[in-house]
């Protein structure tokens, strides 16, 4: 019951869950942990010989301890049980014969300067064996070391894993590889390769059970996605095709600045796309700053000239209303349809928030259901029942990941037919991420920036050097003095507050290689002082002789809409022209003439949050400066991390070191689907070739058999692992 306890813990509920949970890494007794670099404070299993091993009674607490010593042939490591009597300890030192190799498992701690594992669980290679032969035959083999916690050590998962195993025949386990695929490419079938990665013979035959797994999740993955792609082409959109010498035109022609070429060439591609008579369903990827809200607008308007209404999707009211100014700014006497003013062909553009006041949103409903607006921006109040369009022939998904299936459905079933669908994301994401998630998405990319827009320079600034800070909160009243703003970024909103970062902290990328030392996940990199806060800080800087008599303005998600509004607006007027801000500001804030920002704490945030953040300076012409303010130390990921954001804007060019930087994690999004990882085995960045083969395998398949009515097991591997909602994740839109 104590294992079964331990295994629920770590989410294995099942046979399937249990045999899926794979080794982490495998060991043998010939390749020992590196003592030396065990931490204190973390749980560790580590392979090493027994040097030594004593039962000594202890006269001033009474009882008994046993004192062993375990080295890796450099450093040594003690291990240390107590008990009341020292027979029951006899049991542990048979055991522990100087010369013999074994797994222990426990928290480190220190005693005396000396490293030590207090009552660690712990597995002698070829002892705890049932019999003479099955120990020889173990001690020959590769050890596999799963992920395990301190409740249920890894050779206790393993064992489970063999109770369940051993028994299986072939017909036991559906195999979700086609049998022709697996002649075709040589591979085993699952029940061999669980065997192979589980109870391995040599290196070569869990290397070649990985293999076969990795191609599975890839297939299992790429077939989801054409399928979903396939059923998509069978559905009928109405075709909006471009009309020429209308609002289009007219939009181009009053744009202050020139277009970029990409922006052209996208353009031209999402024009096609809407002409078609298959919904569109493209991904716009653009690095912060490359200027797709002006290519949205020129697709929202293809769409509008052609007789149809298109909604804009943002996560935030504070998105939300920006993105109404920027677009009501854009088109000027276009977006004053029937009003005085307005232009012969002009459209109107309704704003559709949850917090409007019951006129305003009776006119901005009656607006959207007759047709008057031809552009409707909103929240997800858009994506209530109440809310109904005239026409609607595209939705535009800003910021895609905010928003769940449910909702992204909710707008796409609206009318007889299924609107065109573009979504955006500012976040740069690899070619191999886009590969894996996106699938068959049709994508786009923006790789210019418009020539007006200024460089930022970023620079590290060490938490812990007054002389330093003192000079950013100097440079801080000199960007004020001159009429310019400057954001403050912190992690959480009050003093008790749990940091409000959106990128989970990542660790080192996980490896096949090295010796059997399992550590614990996450970065290690908490700093010890207090986070800083958005309510202290602004305290702190209105106290500081650098800005003495500077007003200062707070942002965060607790204000009031209304209060929101007017910080920003305070912001931008430059009556305060520092904000102090948790990441509320990290997406689509548009202030020309903010030219600074300081982010506190600064190693808590992920490389493409951070970028986010960096993108609301140097909107305008104006030179521009980011200060990353952290306690991160040198060799951690942390002030790896900085350093290259330090070294670089390209967005494209940082997402792919944050990939290299952190384990993938969920790529195809557990956070919004509620389910577990997917991808166990498949890494998108290294295994891109294997990913590009299932894919073509994939579109074999379901071009021959849409409904995978001859491969039922793939079909159940989808529905198991991806299920609904997560499959329909994958579409993301």
């Amino acid at each position: 019951m104590r294992t079964a306890g331990g295994l629920g813990r770590l989410g294995l509920e099942t046979v399937e869950d249990l045999l899926r949970h794979y080794p982490r890494r495998y060991g043998s007794p010939g390749e020992m942990t590196e003592i030396g670099r065990l931490v204190p404070g973390e749980h560790v299993t580590v392979m090493a010989q027994v040097r030594t091993a004593q039962v000594r009674t202890m006269r001033s607490r009474g009882g008994a301890m046993l004192e062993a010593v375990v080295t890796d042939g450099r450093d040594t490591l003690q291990l240390t049980f107590f008990a009341k009597r020292a027979g029951v300890l006899r049991m542990h030192e048979s055991k522990l014969v100087p010369g013999r190799a074994g797994l222990f498992t426990g928290t480190v701690g220190e005693y005396r300067g000396r490293r030590q594992l207090t009552h660690p669980d712990y597995i002698i290679v070829g002892v705890d064996a049932a019999d003479q032969d099955e120990a020889m035959l173990e001690a020959s083999r590769p050890i596999p070391i799963y992920p395990a916690a301190a409740s249920v050590p890894t050779w206790r998962i393993g064992r489970s894993v063999r109770t369940v195993l051993d028994p299986l025949v072939e017909e036991d386990v559906p195999d979700p590889v086609p049998e022709e695929i697996r002649k075709e490419r040589g591979l085993p079938t699952l029940l061999e390769a669980l065997r192979a990665v589980h109870v391995p013979d040599d290196p070569e035959d869990w290397r070649r059970g990985r293999d076969r797994m990795r191609f599975e999740e890839a297939l299992v993955l790429q077939t989801a996605l054409a399928r979903r792609r396939a059923a998509r082409e069978a559905l009928a959109a109405v075709p909006r095709p471009r009309a020429g010498g209308r609002l289009v035109d007219a939009l181009d022609a009053r744009l202050p600045f020139p277009l970029t070429g990409s922006q052209r060439e996208v353009g031209a591609t999402i024009a096609q796309d809407l002409a078609a008579a298959t919904p569109m369903l493209r991904l716009l990827q653009g690095d912060v700053g490359a200027g797709k809200t002006v290519v949205a607008l020129r697709a929202m308007l293809q769409v509008v000239d052609a007789g149809g209404q298109a909604a804009l999707l943002a996560p935030t009211e504070v998105l939300a209303a920006q993105h109404l100014r920027t677009l009501e700014q854009l088109l000027g006497p276009l977006g004053h349809g029937g009003m005085l003013g307005g232009a012969d062909t002009a459209t109107r553009v309704a704003l559709l928030t949850g917090s409007q006041g019951s006129k305003a949103r009776r006119v901005a409903l009656a607006e959207a259901a007759s047709g008057a607006a031809g552009i409707v921006v909103g929240t997800h109040a858009l994506l209530s029942e109440g809310v109904q369009f005239a026409d609607l022939g595209l939705v535009v998904v800003d910021e895609q990941h905010r928003f769940g299936v449910e909702q992204r459905d909710a707008l796409r079933a609206r009318g007889a037919h299924p609107p065109h669908m573009l979504v955006m994301t500012a976040t740069p994401i690899p070619r191999t991420v886009a590969m894996t998630v996106f699938g068959d998405l049709e994508t786009s990319l923006l790789t210019e920036k418009p020539a007006h827009r200024a460089e930022i320079a970023t620079h590290v600034v060490p938490a812990d050097n007054e002389a330093w800070l003192a000079r950013a909160w100097a440079r801080v009243r000199e960007e004020v003095d001159q009429g310019r703003r400057v954001y403050v970024v912190c992690p959480r909103i009050d003093a008790d507050d749990a940091p409000e970062e959106a990128d989970a902290l990542a660790g080192a990328p996980e490896s096949d290689a090295g010796g059997a030392l399992e550590l614990d996940d996450g970065a290690g990199e908490a700093p010890k002082a207090p986070l800083a806060s958005v309510s202290e800080t602004a305290v702190m800087l209105g106290e500081r002789p650098e800005l003495a008599g500077v007003r200062i303005g707070v942002m965060h998600g607790r204000l009031a809409p209304e209060s929101k509004d007017a910080a920003m607006a305070a912001f931008a007027s430059g009556e305060a022209p520092v904000l102090v801000s948790t990441t509320v500001i990290e997406v689509g804030v548009d202030v020309p003439d903010a030219t600074m920002m300081v982010v506190l704490d600064a190693e808590r945030f992920g490389i493409s949050q951070l970028h986010q953040l960096r993108g609301r300076v140097g909107r305008g012409s104006l030179p521009s400066v980011c200060l990353l303010v952290s306690r991160a130390e040198e060799g951690t990921v942390g002030k790896e991390r900085l350093d290259a954001l330090a070294a670089t804007t390209d967005g494209f060019e940082l997402a792919e070191k944050d990939l290299e930087l952190r384990r993938e994690g969920d790529v195809l999004g557990a956070a919004q689907s509620g389910g577990r990882n997917s991808l166990r085995l498949l890494r998108v960045v290294r295994d891109a070739a294997l990913i590009d083969e299932a894919r073509a395998v994939a579109r074999r398949i379901v071009d021959a058999d849409p409904e995978l009515h001859e491969a039922p097991a793939l079909a159940a591997a989808i529905d198991s692992w991806l299920g609904e909602d997560r499959e329909e994740f994958l579409e993301r839109g």
